[in-house]
């Protein structure tokens, strides 16, 4: 697992540095990272951004763009900050390593996908100190989210969404206030059930036509006209089809959501096609697919019937 966890230089100055106070900063620059830097910087923000990665943070070599040292940095010299990160894990690493830094007025912005009792939990710390938390997550790729279209869920108290309005009006095409911090992380959950879902009846379906021979362009084209449709559909259908996996939302990371989706279901609530589900994304990591688009579960369908052929 990454360790974020980074020793923080004591000796930087809390305030700004030659740099407008309204700059936003940025702490995960991966796929969604780099989308949200384009979509702020596109608005007119200047970001202050880095990563554990140095080559990911190339997007900041743009005008208002700024690479940083590291957490410190970005930490004092931004009074709105958002977190893009694997997991709530990382989250807290990141909050642990600045926790020299972090100041009272700040608005920590956590656009990662993660725990809800995880995201609680920071809340709690941080408005111990005067910091708000606002757990404002993603539905959508990375892709859909650099063309405007996702949807922000956002958990946080009325003034910490009120502050955060204009940074979510330039990202999303629809923002929800779903109530108090992690809230927002609740939200995300249950859509990344029924959204996984759709994409894994998809690829099913895709793979059941091509058995019966069908002509799978016109099947697609026939699913999304029909009472089957899902906006899945037009975002990944011709990936499937293609066998096109570069990642816009890799197949790992929603695997983390699905367990994160049984582990809050918990034994009082039961979600057989969930369960199933995860099964066969683990059997996509097992075939080495992590690491593309959420897209190659097609695959892993279709080799699973390959290897019922042949018994």
């Amino acid at each position: 697992m990454t360790d974020w966890r980074i020793k923080i230089d004591s000796t930087i100055e809390h305030e700004p540095q030659n740099r407008p106070s309204q700059t936003v900063g940025l702490i995960g620059v991966g796929l969604m990272g780099t989308a949200l830097a384009e979509r702020l910087m596109g608005a007119g923000h200047d970001v202050c951004g880095w990563d554990l990665v140095p080559d990911r943070c190339h997007v900041l070599n743009l005008p208002r763009g700024t690479i940083a040292s590291g957490i410190a940095e970005v930490m004092a010299n931004c009074h709105r900050v958002v977190l893009s990160l694997p997991s709530h894990v990382a989250v807290a690493e990141v909050l642990e390593s600045a926790e020299s830094v972090l100041r009272g007025g700040q608005i920590i912005i956590d656009m990662s996908t993660g725990d809800p009792n995880a995201a609680v939990t920071q809340s709690v710390s941080l408005s111990q100190r005067g910091i708000e938390y606002v757990d404002a997550t993603v539905s959508g790729s990375s892709e859909q989210l650099r063309n405007g279209q996702a949807v922000i869920l956002v958990g946080a108290t009325a003034a910490g969404y009120r502050n955060c309005e204009d940074l979510f009006r330039c990202l999303a095409e629809k923002t929800f206030h779903t109530g108090v911090p992690g809230s927002g992380a609740r939200t995300k959950l249950v859509t990344n059930l029924v959204l996984g879902l759709n994409r894994a009846a998809l690829a099913e379906g895709l793979c059941f036509a091509r058995h019966l021979d069908m002509d799978l362009d016109k099947t697609l084209q026939i699913l999304r006209e029909s009472m089957s449709y899902s906006r899945i559909m037009d975002t990944k259908g011709e990936k499937m089809l293609r066998g096109d996996f570069t990642p816009q939302a890799r197949l790992s990371q929603h695997l983390k959501d699905v367990q994160l989706i049984l582990s809050a279901a918990g034994t009082e609530s039961y979600l057989p096609l969930t369960e199933t589900h995860r099964m066969l994304l683990e059997r996509a990591e097992q075939m080495g697919l992590g690491q593309l688009d959420n897209s190659a579960i097609v695959a892993a369908i279709a080799a699973g019937r390959r290897e019922a052929d042949a018994e």
